[in-house]
């Protein structure tokens, strides 16, 4: 087989140790390492005093990643290659043996690197995911603050839509204090909230144990600790999106997609899309398009392959967000493929193509437009009537079309009038 990288090295990471196995014409060499940042600059002076040219290591958990952030700024190519594409041979396996496989792999050009952005979008992808765990963990405590109201027979969640509201916060407030007055509930509550005081007071009747009302103040406490975390890391993105202000407006145009999710697309994506040859592999490398897995002819399994969870989630909320939208594109688009092959699939479908609209106008710097909800129905025009005719007719109606607006006056001769017969 022939050699493409005459000096190169393949690494096997782990928590505590690091097996290299360094290649090149004169010698194999192969020596463990620790993880500490010291260890790792020995392994890299290692790397570099054989002259090696490439590295490849397995993109393990997170333990590739002080390795990567000391050989990203060396003068050498730093591969970080998925796991299942360096299998090893059953039975032949060591931490030796797999550095050596690597090294070896690497050696002929048949590794891969996956897609591993610069520092700055690292950094943003950082920021970015805490603070979605931020807002996660806060959802968690408020489903918490809600399961001890349900345990003091306190029903404000049936009435209120936030429990944790303006409005929310006051009765809690009373509650927690052992003084609440159903007298003053118009006093405490805002907004339309003062329409339901018959059912407010309903709710209330209750008997919050002292135990509980200490629960309630250190969950509201937690909560309040989380809305300043989640405030604090937003201002942060927020500095750092600045100079992607323009593609940010371009992508919160299109339906289902607010700022923070495409402050989290932008950042699991990047603004530069040359690193995708196709709009087509950055769907495949999100996990957002069908897999393949056919054999002797025959199809099976269909199902998206495991791409990056996190944008993977945001696009499939922002489908099932444009599906609520009205008169839009891809409002018709998910109601038209859920209706044949269920809600999940379509959520899928149209974030998918959501994610090739996103590709385009990062790459064209174009503005979105949308199509409208009719555009299948006026593209297909034919099928479409063809379609309701035969259903028409298997209710055991007979149907002659006759066209009612200039619009379809290019149809087959054949619907030339409108009769429907058949009807009891």
């Amino acid at each position: 087989m022939q050699v493409v990288h005459e000096r190169c090295c393949g690494l096997d990471v782990h928590k505590k140790k690091v097996v290299g196995c360094v290649i090149t014409p004169e010698i194999k060499e192969i020596r463990t390492f620790g993880t500490m940042t010291d260890d790792l600059e020995s392994l890299i002076k290692w790397i570099l005093g054989h002259e090696c040219t490439h590295v490849a290591m397995e993109s393990t958990g997170v333990f590739w990643k002080p390795i990567f952030n000391l050989l990203e700024d060396r003068d050498l190519e730093a591969l970080v290659v998925n796991a299942q594409h360096i299998k090893q041979v059953p039975g032949r396996k060591t931490d030796v043996r797999d550095a050596e496989w690597i090294a070896d792999l690497l050696r002929h050009g048949l590794l891969k690197g996956s897609y591993i952005p610069d520092r700055n979008q690292r950094e943003l992808r950082e920021l970015v995911r805490y603070r979605k765990s931020l807002v996660r963990e806060r959802a968690n405590e408020v489903n918490r603050l809600q399961k001890v109201l349900e345990g003091a027979n306190i029903k404000l969640a049936s009435v209120a839509s936030d429990v944790v509201g303006v409005s929310g916060r006051a009765i809690l407030t009373e509650l927690i204090g052992g003084k609440m007055d159903e007298s003053r509930l118009k006093e405490i509550v805002k907004g339309r909230l003062r329409n339901k005081t018959a059912e407010l007071k309903r709710a209330l009747h209750g008997v919050v144990r002292p135990h509980q009302q200490m629960m309630l103040a250190v969950q509201l406490r937690h909560i309040d600790h989380l809305d300043e975390l989640i405030e604090e890391v937003s201002a942060e993105i927020e500095q750092r999106m600045r100079p992607f202000d323009e593609d940010l407006r371009r992508i919160q145009t299109i339906p289902g997609i607010g700022e923070r999710t495409a402050e989290l697309i932008l950042a699991e994506i990047g603004t530069d899309m040359s690193r995708f040859p196709s709009a087509q592999h950055l769907a495949s490398w999100a996990g957002m398009c069908p897999g393949n897995n056919e054999s002797a002819g025959k199809r099976r399994s269909g199902k998206t392959r495991k791409g990056d969870p996190w944008l993977r989630e945001a696009l499939i909320e922002a489908a099932r967000g444009a599906a609520r939208t009205k008169n839009t594109y891809l409002s018709a688009k998910y109601h038209r493929i859920a209706a044949r092959r269920g809600s999940k699939r379509a959520a899928v479908a149209v974030g998918h193509y959501m994610l090739i609209i996103i590709y385009h106008m990062l790459v064209n710097q174009t503005e979105y437009e949308d199509l409208g909800p009719t555009y299948h129905e006026e593209r297909n025009r034919e099928r479409v009537i063809r379609r309701h005719l035969y259903s028409l007719e298997k209710l055991g109606l007979t149907v002659i079309v006759q066209p009612t607006s200039s619009r379809v006056r290019q149809l087959q001769p054949v619907y030339k009038h409108l009769w429907i017969t058949g009807i009891p």
